[in-house]
C-alpha cells in the first residue's frame, strides 16, 4: 500500500494534533502529581515484590478477573489487545511513512494472530457496552458519554484491521479509518477515566509496600491530611489512577448499609480537590460534601474493613487515604465528636477503650488464678480491652486459657497491659497512639516478653504492624501471633466433638485476621473440632465486616442500617446452629445483632471456645 505526500502530510499533522492534544491534557496531571509532597517512608525496596505485583496483576490482569470473572476477563481481553495491537500500530504508522517493518512471514503470522486475537476484543468490547449502557449495574454509577465514545473507537480499530483481509479493494479506506479512531482515541485518555491505562501499570508498581500501610508523621507540622499541601504523591498517582469501576463501592460495608461514606467517592473527591485547588492549597480536604472535597462524615464512617483495597484492580489504597483525612480531622481539632472526645479520654485515663477501672482487669486475672507472666514462660496471653474488661470477652479468654493448659504450654498475663491503641490509632489520633504503643513497649521489654498470642486480630494488627513506627529497635517488639494460629499448629493434640455431634458451624472471616494477615484455614481448622465447618456467601476475602473496626465500635450508633445486621442475616441463612468467630469485637457485634434478626438466633462462639468445650473437665482443686 502506498500513500502519496498530500496523505503522509495530512498523517503527519493528525498525527502531531493527536500527541499535542494527549500531552496537553496529560501534562497538566503529571504537573499536580510532581506538585505534591513525597512520601516519607516510601522505598522502591524490594524490587524482587515490585516486579512480580506488576506481572501478576498488570500484565496477567489477575485480580482483574479473579474478583469478577466475566467482566474481568472481557477487560483483560481488551487489555492484552492493546498490547498485541502496540507492534501493529508502530508497523501501521511507518507503513504510511513508506517504511513498513512488517512485510515478511514474521509480519504475516504476527498480523494474522493480532486478527484473531482482535475478534475476541471486538466481542469484548461489545458485551461491555451491553453491560454499561443497557445491564447498568448500580456500583458502575451515573451513565458517561465518554466511555460509549471510547468503546466505539476499540471496536472501530478492531473492525477495521479485521476487513482488511475480507475487503481488499478497501485497503486504503479501512486504513484511514483505523488511524483516525486511534488519533481520536489518544487525546480522549487523559481527560476521561482511560487515563488508568497510562497510570495504573505506575499505580501498581509504586504501591506502599503492604496491605493499608499506614505513612509516619514527619516532624512537628504533618498532622495528616488536612488541606492540599498534605497531599502526597502516592496518593495524587492513585487518585488520577481511579477507573470508576466500583468494585470498592459494592464490598464496602458503608454503602452495603446505605451510610454517606463510598470509597469511590473519596478517591473521586481527592483527584476533584487537585483539579480545582492543585496540590499546594490551603483549602481543607474535608467539608460537607463531595464536591472537590470529602464529607467528614464519610471519612469517619469508615470501618476500615479494607474490602475496597483488596478489590481494587489497579492498586488503589482507600484506607490510608481514610485515616490520613481522620488524622488531619482529629490531630487539628477540626473532628468534634462526643463519643470520640469521651473514648480517647478514657484510652488516656484508664488505658482501655471501654473506660474501666485498671482494678477490674486484676480483679478477672486473681479470680482466673492467671498466673503473671515473670520471664520464664513461653508465651505472653496479650488480654487486650475486650479480653480484659468485656464479659464474652473474658469467656474467650478462659476457653483458650484452658486450651494452653491443656497443651501443657505456659503462659503469664502482664500485670499492667493497656491497649494496644488500635481504635486511636484508626480514628486518627496519634498522640493517644504514640502514648499507648510506648508505654506497652516499655513493659513488654521490662518484663523480657519474647513471645506474644492474643485473641483479637486488632491488637496483632497493631502490636505487629502500627508499633513499629515508634519502636526504637527491632527487639522492642516481641513476635506476635493470634490464637487461631496457635491452636492450628498444635490442632493433632487437641480432641475433637463426640462423633454423634451434628453441630453445622458457619465461620465469620474478621477483616484483620483475613485480609490483613491472610489467615483464612487455621481458624476453620480449629472451629472444625466442634463440627462441621460452613462458609456464608460472603467469605474468606470477601468476607463482610462486622461493623466494629475503624474504632466505629465505641462511636455510638450508626446510621442507616447496621453493618452488624446486614452480616447476621447471612449467617443466620445458612441454617448453621452455630457462628464460629475469631475476633472479639466480632463476637460483641453479633452478639446483639444475631437476636436482632432472628427469633431462633444460632449460638455464637469464639474458636476458643468451640475448641475447649471437647477438652476433659478440669480437676478441682481440694
Amino acid at each position: 500500500m502506498s500513500f502519496s505526500l498530500p496523505e503522509k502530510v495530512i498523517f503527519l499533522i493528525c498525527l502531531c494534533a493527536a500527541a499535542y492534544g494527549f500531552w496537553f491534557r496529560f501534562n497538566k496531571v503529571l504537573v499536580r502529581i510532581r506538585a505534591a509532597k513525597s512520601d516519607p517512608d516510601f522505598s522502591i525496596h524490594p524490587i524482587g515484590k515490585r516486579i512480580w505485583d506488576f506481572f501478576w496483576e498488570v500484565l496477567v490482569q489477575a485480580k482483574v478477573i479473579r474478583e469478577r470473572p466475566l467482566p474481568g476477563l472481557a477487560h483483560a481481553l481488551v487489555f492484552w489487545g492493546f498490547c498485541i495491537f502496540g507492534l501493529i500500530t508502530l508497523n501501521h504508522f511507518s507503513t504510511v511513512l513508506g517504511f513498513p517493518f512488517m512485510d515478511n512471514m514474521f509480519g504475516e503470522a504476527y498480523a494474522a494472530f493480532a486478527r484473531w486475537f482482535g475478534v475476541l476484543v471486538a466481542i469484548s468490547i461489545a458485551a461491555l457496552f451491553v453491560r454499561r449502557f443497557f445491564v447498568r449495574p448500580r456500583w458502575l454509577g451515573a451513565l458517561s458519554k465518554e466511555s460509549g465514545i471510547i468503546a466505539g473507537l476499540i471496536f472501530t480499530l478492531m473492525v477495521t484491521f479485521i476487513a482488511v483481509p475480507f475487503f481488499p479493494e478497501y485497503a486504503k479506506p479501512l486504513w484511514w479509518a483505523h488511524t483516525l479512531a486511534l488519533l481520536a482515541f489518544m487525546p480522549l485518555i487523559p481527560h476521561t477515566k482511560h487515563l488508568h491505562l497510562v497510570l495504573s501499570p505506575v499505580t501498581i508498581f509504586l504501591s506502599r509496600g503492604e496491605f493499608s500501610h499506614i505513612p509516619p508523621l514527619v516532624g512537628d507540622d504533618d498532622f495528616g491530611l488536612d488541606t492540599g499541601k498534605d497531599l502526597t504523591k502516592i496518593v495524587a498517582l492513585q487518585a488520577y489512577s481511579c477507573v470508576e469501576c466500583g468494585r470498592c463501592s459494592q464490598h464496602c460495608p458503608a454503602v452495603n448499609t446505605n451510610k454517606l461514606l463510598d470509597p469511590k467517592k473519596i478517591v473521586l473527591g481527592v483527584r476533584g480537590y487537585l483539579n480545582e485547588f492543585g496540590a499546594h492549597s490551603e483549602e481543607p480536604l474535608l467539608t460537607d460534601t463531595y464536591v472537590a472535597h470529602i464529607p467528614q462524615e464519610a471519612a469517619f464512617q469508615c470501618t476500615t474493613c479494607g474490602a475496597c483495597e483488596f478489590q481494587c484492580p489497579v492498586g488503589i489504597e482507600h484506607v490510608p487515604i481514610i485515616i490520613g483525612l481522620r488524622r488531619g480531622a482529629v490531630n487539628t481539632g477540626k473532628w468534634e465528636d462526643d463519643y470520640g472526645t469521651k473514648l480517647f479520654l478514657a484510652l488516656e485515663r484508664n488505658g482501655n477503650a471501654l473506660g474501666f477501672s485498671s482494678s477490674e482487669r486484676e480483679k478477672f486475672i486473681t479470680k482466673q488464678q492467671f498466673p503473671i507472666f515473670d520471664g520464664t514462660q513461653e508465651y505472653c496471653l496479650w488480654l487486650g480491652c475486650m479480653g480484659g474488661y468485656d464479659p464474652q470477652g473474658r469467656e474467650i479468654i478462659s476457653s483458650f486459657a484452658r486450651v494452653m493448659d491443656h497443651l501443657g504450654t505456659t503462659f503469664g498475663v502482664l500485670r499492667k497491659e493497656r491497649c494496644t491503641g488500635d481504635p486511636a490509632r484508626r480514628l486518627g489520633n496519634d498522640l493517644v497512639f504514640q502514648q499507648l504503643a510506648e508505654q506497652n513497649m516499655e513493659t513488654l521489654k521490662q518484663s523480657k516478653v519474647s513471645k506474644i498470642v492474643s485473641i483479637c486480630p486488632h491488637c496483632v494488627r497493631t502490636i505487629s504492624v502500627d508499633w513499629k513506627e515508634y519502636g526504637a529497635n527491632p527487639g522492642d517488639i516481641p513476635p506476635i501471633e493470634h490464637h487461631s494460629e496457635f491452636m492450628a499448629r498444635h490442632i493433632d493434640k487437641l480432641p475433637k466433638a463426640a462423633s454423634t455431634s451434628s453441630d453445622k458451624i458457619v465461620y465469620h472471616d474478621p477483616c484483620y485476621l483475613g485480609r490483613y494477615r491472610g489467615v483464612y484455614d487455621q481458624p476453620r481448622a480449629v472451629a472444625a473440632l466442634g463440627g462441621e465447618v460452613i462458609d456464608p456467601p460472603r467469605s474468606r476475602e470477601r468476607s463482610f465486616c462486622c461493623g466494629a473496626g475503624g474504632g466505629l465500635a465505641f462511636l455510638g450508633e450508626e446510621k442507616g442500617d447496621r453493618v452488624s445486621h446486614n452480616r447476621a442475616k447471612e449467617l443466620v441463612a445458612t441454617g448453621a446452629n452455630i457462628v464460629g468467630a475469631a475476633c472479639p469485637f466480632c463476637n460483641t457485634m453479633f452478639r446483639d445483632a444475631l437476636a436482632a434478626v432472628s427469633d431462633a438466633p444460632p449460638k455464637l462462639l469464639d474458636i476458643a471456645q468451640i475448641a475447649a468445650a471437647s477438652l476433659p473437665p478440669k480437676p478441682v482443686s481440694q
